[in-house]
Protein backbone atom coordinates (compact mmCIF):
# COMPACT_ATOMS: atom_id res chain seq x y z
CA UNK A 1 0.00 0.00 0.00
CA UNK A 2 3.01 2.52 0.78
CA UNK A 3 4.82 1.70 -1.90
CA UNK A 4 1.37 2.00 -4.70
CA UNK A 5 0.93 5.62 -2.98
CA UNK A 6 4.91 7.00 -3.31
CA UNK A 7 4.56 5.49 -6.72
CA UNK A 8 1.40 7.35 -7.68
CA UNK A 9 2.93 10.76 -6.15
CA UNK A 10 5.75 10.42 -8.52
CA UNK A 11 3.89 9.53 -11.11
CA UNK A 12 1.95 12.91 -10.78
CA UNK A 13 4.55 14.69 -10.31
CA UNK A 14 6.47 13.81 -12.78
CA UNK A 15 3.56 14.85 -14.96
CA UNK A 16 3.93 18.40 -13.48
CA UNK A 17 7.58 18.34 -14.12
CA UNK A 18 7.77 16.76 -17.63
CA UNK A 19 6.16 19.75 -19.55
CA UNK A 20 8.88 20.55 -22.73
CA UNK A 21 11.60 19.20 -20.52
CA UNK A 22 14.73 17.08 -20.90
CA UNK A 23 15.21 14.82 -18.36
CA UNK A 24 18.60 16.80 -16.84
CA UNK A 25 16.40 19.51 -16.39
CA UNK A 26 13.53 17.88 -14.76
CA UNK A 27 16.12 16.25 -11.97
CA UNK A 28 17.13 19.13 -11.44
CA UNK A 29 14.01 20.58 -10.60
CA UNK A 30 13.02 17.68 -8.68
CA UNK A 31 15.78 17.97 -6.61
CA UNK A 32 15.56 21.81 -6.19
CA UNK A 33 12.01 21.31 -5.00
CA UNK A 34 13.31 18.98 -2.59
CA UNK A 35 15.65 21.58 -0.97
CA UNK A 36 12.88 24.18 -1.08
CA UNK A 37 10.56 21.03 1.02
CA UNK A 38 13.41 20.71 3.68
CA UNK A 39 14.07 24.56 4.45
CA UNK A 40 9.97 24.78 5.26
CA UNK A 41 10.44 21.97 7.59
CA UNK A 42 9.07 19.27 5.01
CA UNK A 43 11.46 16.58 5.75
CA UNK A 44 9.24 13.27 4.75
CA UNK A 45 8.61 15.22 1.44
CA UNK A 46 12.06 17.03 0.69
CA UNK A 47 13.43 12.93 0.89
CA UNK A 48 10.59 11.57 -1.02
CA UNK A 49 11.79 13.83 -3.64
CA UNK A 50 15.47 13.28 -3.52
CA UNK A 51 14.76 9.29 -3.75
CA UNK A 52 12.34 10.02 -6.92
CA UNK A 53 15.79 11.26 -8.74
CA UNK A 54 17.23 8.01 -8.28
CA UNK A 55 14.15 6.41 -9.39
CA UNK A 56 12.98 8.05 -12.39
CA UNK A 57 16.36 9.49 -13.74
CA UNK A 58 18.86 7.10 -12.94
CA UNK A 59 20.55 7.72 -15.80
CA UNK A 60 21.44 11.59 -14.88
CA UNK A 61 24.76 10.58 -13.03
CA UNK A 62 25.23 13.77 -11.83
CA UNK A 63 21.72 14.57 -10.15
CA UNK A 64 21.45 11.21 -8.79
CA UNK A 65 25.25 12.10 -6.90
CA UNK A 66 23.89 15.51 -5.73
CA UNK A 67 20.40 13.71 -4.44
CA UNK A 68 22.69 11.25 -2.84
CA UNK A 69 24.81 14.06 -0.95
CA UNK A 70 21.30 16.03 -0.25
CA UNK A 71 19.83 12.87 1.27
CA UNK A 72 23.09 12.44 3.31
CA UNK A 73 22.81 15.97 4.96
CA UNK A 74 19.37 15.80 5.43
CA UNK A 75 19.83 12.65 7.67
CA UNK A 76 22.84 14.13 8.79
CA UNK A 77 20.83 17.32 10.47
CA UNK A 78 18.57 14.76 11.62
CA UNK A 79 21.35 12.32 13.79
CA UNK A 80 22.85 15.89 14.88
CA UNK A 81 19.16 16.81 16.43
CA UNK A 82 18.39 13.61 17.85
CA UNK A 83 21.75 13.45 19.65
CA UNK A 84 21.67 16.75 20.64
CA UNK A 85 18.09 15.53 22.24
CA UNK A 86 19.89 12.68 23.90
CA UNK A 87 22.51 14.70 25.05
CA UNK A 88 19.97 16.92 27.18
CA UNK A 89 17.47 13.50 27.91
CA UNK A 90 20.64 11.75 29.47
CA UNK A 91 21.62 14.80 32.19
CA UNK A 92 17.71 15.00 32.71
CA UNK A 93 17.69 11.11 33.62
CA UNK A 94 20.73 11.18 35.53
CA UNK A 95 19.17 14.01 37.63
CA UNK A 96 15.57 11.85 38.30
CA UNK A 97 17.56 8.87 39.00
CA UNK A 98 19.06 10.54 42.09
CA UNK A 99 15.25 9.62 43.47
CA UNK A 100 15.28 6.25 43.09
CA UNK A 101 17.13 3.21 43.69
CA UNK A 102 17.19 0.34 41.62
CA UNK A 103 17.02 -3.54 42.05
CA UNK A 104 16.59 -6.51 40.23
CA UNK A 105 15.23 -9.86 41.94
CA UNK A 106 14.77 -13.16 40.46
CA UNK A 107 11.59 -12.68 39.65
CA UNK A 108 11.93 -9.05 37.94
CA UNK A 109 12.72 -9.18 34.05
CA UNK A 110 13.72 -5.35 34.06
CA UNK A 111 15.20 -3.28 36.25
CA UNK A 112 13.18 -1.96 38.91
CA UNK A 113 13.42 1.97 40.02
CA UNK A 114 12.11 2.34 43.51
CA UNK A 115 11.34 5.63 44.77
CA UNK A 116 13.29 6.57 47.92
CA UNK A 117 10.78 7.78 50.07
CA UNK A 118 8.78 4.80 49.09
CA UNK A 119 11.07 1.71 50.11
CA UNK A 120 10.02 -1.00 52.06
CA UNK A 121 11.77 -0.43 54.90
CA UNK A 122 9.58 2.80 55.22
CA UNK A 123 6.24 2.05 53.99
CA UNK A 124 5.46 -2.15 55.44
CA UNK A 125 2.77 -0.80 58.09
CA UNK A 126 1.17 1.86 56.03
CA UNK A 127 -1.48 2.54 53.65
CA UNK A 128 -0.71 4.21 50.78
CA UNK A 129 -0.48 4.80 47.16
CA UNK A 130 2.76 3.70 45.74
CA UNK A 131 4.04 4.09 42.51
CA UNK A 132 6.28 1.11 40.05
CA UNK A 133 8.77 2.19 37.41
CA UNK A 134 10.88 -0.11 35.31
CA UNK A 135 14.09 0.44 33.29
CA UNK A 136 11.81 0.38 30.05
CA UNK A 137 9.63 3.23 31.49
CA UNK A 138 6.83 1.21 32.03
CA UNK A 139 4.77 2.65 34.98
CA UNK A 140 2.03 1.74 37.00
CA UNK A 141 0.48 2.05 40.30
CA UNK A 142 -0.70 0.12 43.54
CA UNK A 143 -2.96 0.80 46.46
CA UNK A 144 -1.32 -0.93 49.68
CA UNK A 145 -3.95 -1.65 52.64
CA UNK A 146 -2.92 -2.43 55.91
CA UNK A 147 -5.11 -2.81 58.86
CA UNK A 148 -7.18 -5.34 61.35
CA UNK A 149 -10.01 -5.83 59.20
CA UNK A 150 -10.19 -6.92 55.12
CA UNK A 151 -10.99 -4.66 53.04
CA UNK A 152 -10.93 -6.73 49.99
CA UNK A 153 -11.19 -3.50 48.14
CA UNK A 154 -11.15 -3.78 43.90
CA UNK A 155 -10.68 -0.34 42.88
CA UNK A 156 -9.57 3.24 44.91
CA UNK A 157 -10.71 6.99 43.60
CA UNK A 158 -8.32 9.80 44.34
CA UNK A 159 -9.64 13.27 44.83
CA UNK A 160 -9.81 16.77 46.57
CA UNK A 161 -13.35 18.24 45.92
CA UNK A 162 -14.61 18.13 43.07
CA UNK A 163 -11.36 17.13 41.20
CA UNK A 164 -11.14 13.31 41.01
CA UNK A 165 -9.88 9.97 39.15
CA UNK A 166 -10.53 6.66 39.70
CA UNK A 167 -9.05 3.70 38.48
CA UNK A 168 -10.62 0.38 36.55
CA UNK A 169 -11.73 -2.52 38.73
CA UNK A 170 -9.74 -5.14 39.73
CA UNK A 171 -11.71 -8.10 40.47
CA UNK A 172 -10.99 -10.32 44.21
CA UNK A 173 -9.20 -13.19 42.57
CA UNK A 174 -7.22 -11.20 40.46
CA UNK A 175 -3.75 -12.08 40.15
CA UNK A 176 -2.93 -7.91 40.25
CA UNK A 177 -5.50 -8.23 43.96
CA UNK A 178 -3.34 -10.02 46.41
CA UNK A 179 -4.20 -10.61 50.08
CA UNK A 180 -1.77 -11.97 52.72
CA UNK A 181 -2.07 -11.66 56.61
CA UNK A 182 0.35 -12.63 59.42
CA UNK A 183 -1.35 -12.85 63.24
CA UNK A 184 -4.04 -10.35 63.20
CA UNK A 185 -2.54 -8.20 60.55
CA UNK A 186 -3.88 -7.39 56.90
CA UNK A 187 -2.41 -6.69 54.05
CA UNK A 188 -4.31 -5.83 50.28
CA UNK A 189 -2.73 -5.05 47.35
CA UNK A 190 -4.32 -4.43 44.03
CA UNK A 191 -1.44 -3.52 41.23
CA UNK A 192 -2.75 -0.94 38.42
CA UNK A 193 -1.17 -2.39 35.35
CA UNK A 194 -1.54 -2.13 31.57
CA UNK A 195 -3.14 1.48 31.93
CA UNK A 196 -5.80 0.01 34.67
CA UNK A 197 -4.71 3.26 36.58
CA UNK A 198 -7.23 4.71 34.36
CA UNK A 199 -5.59 8.68 34.00
CA UNK A 200 -5.03 8.20 38.23
CA UNK A 201 -1.32 8.72 37.94
CA UNK A 202 -1.84 11.78 35.78
CA UNK A 203 -4.15 13.24 38.23
CA UNK A 204 -2.30 13.16 41.11
CA UNK A 205 0.99 14.17 39.30
CA UNK A 206 -1.22 17.21 37.95
CA UNK A 207 -2.45 18.06 40.61
CA UNK A 208 0.29 17.05 43.35
CA UNK A 209 -0.18 21.05 45.25
CA UNK A 210 -3.57 20.18 46.02
CA UNK A 211 -4.12 18.14 49.27
CA UNK A 212 -5.15 15.21 47.65
CA UNK A 213 -7.15 12.32 49.41
CA UNK A 214 -7.87 8.71 48.82
CA UNK A 215 -10.32 5.96 49.49
CA UNK A 216 -10.09 2.42 48.90
CA UNK A 217 -13.15 1.12 47.44
CA UNK A 218 -14.25 -2.53 48.98
CA UNK A 219 -16.77 -4.02 50.75
CA UNK A 220 -16.10 -0.85 53.27
CA UNK A 221 -14.50 2.62 52.72
CA UNK A 222 -10.70 3.53 53.64
CA UNK A 223 -9.78 6.65 53.53
CA UNK A 224 -6.01 8.24 53.84
CA UNK A 225 -4.71 11.60 52.92
CA UNK A 226 -2.22 11.17 50.36
CA UNK A 227 1.36 12.22 51.68
CA UNK A 228 3.54 15.11 49.93
CA UNK A 229 6.22 13.01 49.29
CA UNK A 230 4.08 10.14 47.90
CA UNK A 231 2.20 12.79 45.25
CA UNK A 232 6.10 13.83 44.83
CA UNK A 233 7.36 10.01 44.25
CA UNK A 234 4.49 9.84 41.17
CA UNK A 235 5.62 12.96 39.67
CA UNK A 236 9.39 11.71 39.85
CA UNK A 237 8.66 8.62 38.80
CA UNK A 238 6.32 9.83 36.20
CA UNK A 239 8.83 11.82 34.59
CA UNK A 240 11.78 9.67 34.24
CA UNK A 241 9.15 7.04 32.56
CA UNK A 242 8.68 9.63 29.86
CA UNK A 243 12.31 10.43 29.81
CA UNK A 244 13.27 6.41 29.56
CA UNK A 245 10.83 5.88 26.78
CA UNK A 246 11.70 8.80 24.43
CA UNK A 247 15.66 8.03 25.22
CA UNK A 248 14.67 4.31 24.17
CA UNK A 249 13.10 5.90 20.87
CA UNK A 250 16.10 8.31 20.34
CA UNK A 251 18.46 5.40 20.50
CA UNK A 252 16.35 3.15 18.17
CA UNK A 253 15.86 6.05 15.27
CA UNK A 254 19.49 6.90 15.60
CA UNK A 255 20.54 3.49 14.53
CA UNK A 256 18.25 3.60 11.92
CA UNK A 257 19.30 7.00 10.45
CA UNK A 258 23.22 6.70 11.17
CA UNK A 259 24.47 4.52 8.35
CA UNK A 260 21.95 7.14 5.44
CA UNK A 261 24.05 10.08 7.00
CA UNK A 262 27.51 8.16 6.29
Amino acid sequence: MRFTKVFLFLAITSLFFSCGKSKKELAADRLSMAQSLYEKGDTAQALLQADSVEILYREEVLQVEAAQKFRKKVYGDILFREQDELDTLNKKIAELQQNFITEKTDFDRYTQYIHKKQDAERRWNKSYIQVHLDEKGDLYISSNYYGEDWLDHTAIRVYDGDLQAKTKEIPLGNVFNHHSDFLNTKWEKVSYMNGADNGVINFIAQHADHNLKAVFLGKRYYYIIMESYDKQAVVDALQLSKALKRQAVLEKDMKLVKPKAE
